[in-house]
């Protein structure tokens, strides 16, 4: 399967709409999640970290920032972040736009499941 960041809702599952994200995932592969987050202006993620999954996060746009434990780093267009598993990790836009991110991830519990 090809599919682009443009494209990305389309070909994509809408998995979650809140005021606070979107979420869309690709549940094609059999052990991978690749999910997009639109994450919108002054909201956070609710925080949590897999016990038995790691997973990338790549900004595609915006600007934010990151905890990763206790640790909070600045994140904007363009930035890799890597998660091992049992890292908790959340992300807050603090800007007044979008702040969308891609994200691969081991499947777990229900997520990716086709």
């Amino acid at each position: 399967m090809k599919t682009s960041i443009a494209e990305f809702g389309r070909a994509a599952k809408l998995i979650r709409s809140t005021g606070v994200y979107d979420v869309y995932d690709l549940p094609y592969l059999s052990r991978l999640v690749v999910s997009m987050t639109i994450l919108h202006p002054g909201k956070e993620t609710s925080g949590h970290s897999h016990e038995d999954a790691e997973e990338v996060y790549l900004f595609l746009e915006g600007a934010g920032e990151m905890q990763l434990d206790e640790e909070m780093i600045p994140v904007s267009k363009g930035d890799i972040v890597l998660i091992p598993k049992e890292q908790f990790h959340k992300v807050f836009n603090r800007s007044n736009g979008d702040l969308v991110l891609l994200s691969v991830f081991e499947k777990y519990g229900d997520r990716g499941a086709v």
